[in-house]
């Protein structure tokens, strides 16, 4: 006798959302708090999806929670699980509604004289704009929470389409008590034996670490980063340097920090990217409005 298939489980993505965000605090009164919801509510929640599943994801510790064995194993498939959903979704509304388009952008990079050029040639549109954080674009674009980015180099081009806007040259940013602070200029020598923030992307720490130096050997090893603010206070704090793109508006940021031009380094390349083989109208028109309003530092009013 064949055997019988497993009964299909019925499972709320809500639920699947709420213990992806729980299994990421591993407490969950810091997890209520990121969902706005009471805890008693979170934790009830959780319990119907452990119904629903018919197994325990998380066990309560002093500490907070850690998810139980069961739990680490469908943790990867629950998080999979929200972006196929997300996707499918996403799909779906563009050809619904083929007016409508989400124009991602990294910090210091300004895309308003295109969004309002596709806004005016095409009232009918919705176009939205949205902030990125750096690590963001390809993900953002292949989960169709964006439809373009105007972003920076390096990342995994891979099912994207990719034009370069123009190049920014690299500075060093350093805090203004620092050794070489006011210089007109820097090379890769002056900075031999500076520490210098990391990344968990390799491309990224390759390109903005110049990591190994052009003599082959590698650079001095800085704090392991995740958000540009705790990089910026390391630089404030002198703890490292760091390698940035020319248009980082620092000083509007922070006051004691400064830049010096860095001599004998490729620029650095602001790039346009899409979805390879994307047939919406607006993508289209945004990516031309992009290459003659967004090729340069300072974009076209």
């Amino acid at each position: 006798m064949p055997a019988s298939s497993p009964s299909p489980v019925d499972l709320d993505l809500r639920l699947v959302r709420y213990f992806v965000v729980v299994a990421e605090h591993l407490h969950f009164g810091r997890a209520a708090a990121a969902l706005r919801l009471a805890q008693p509510s979170l934790s009830r929640q959780i319990n119907r999806l452990e119904q629903q599943l018919g197994f325990r994801l998380l066990d309560r510790t002093p500490q907070g929670s850690r998810l139980t064995e069961a739990g680490e194993v469908f943790l990867p498939s629950a998080k999979e699980l929200l972006r196929t959903a997300t996707r499918a979704a996403a799909r779906a509304r563009a050809v619904a509604e083929p007016s409508r388009i989400t124009i991602g952008y990294t910090a210091n990079l300004i895309v308003t004289p295109a969004v309002r050029e596709v806004r005016r040639r095409h009232p009918d549109a919705e176009v939205r704009a949205l902030h990125l954080d750096w690590d963001e674009p390809r993900t953002a674009l292949l989960d169709h929470r964006v439809d373009a980015v105007v972003t920076r180099l390096p990342f995994s081009t891979d099912q994207l389409h990719v034009t370069v806007l123009y190049d920014e040259p690299r500075v060093l940013l350093i805090p203004l008590d620092h050794r070489l602070a006011g210089k007109e200029s820097v090379s890769l020598d002056d900075i031999a034996d500076e520490p210098l923030p990391r990344v968990t992307d390799p491309a990224w720490n390759a390109f903005w670490r110049i990591d190994p130096r052009p003599d082959g050997s590698p650079a001095p090893d800085g704090p392991l980063v995740g958000a540009v603010e705790d990089k910026l206070e390391l630089i404030a704090a002198g703890e490292a340097v760091a390698i940035v793109p020319g248009g980082l508006r620092v000083r509007s940021v922070r006051s004691d920090l400064t830049t010096v031009p860095l001599d004998g380094v490729e620029p650095s390349h602001v790039v346009l990217a899409t979805r390879a083989g994307d047939s919406n109208r607006l993508v289209a028109a945004f990516r031309r409005s992009a290459q003659t309003l967004l090729a340069g530092p300072d974009p076209v009013a």
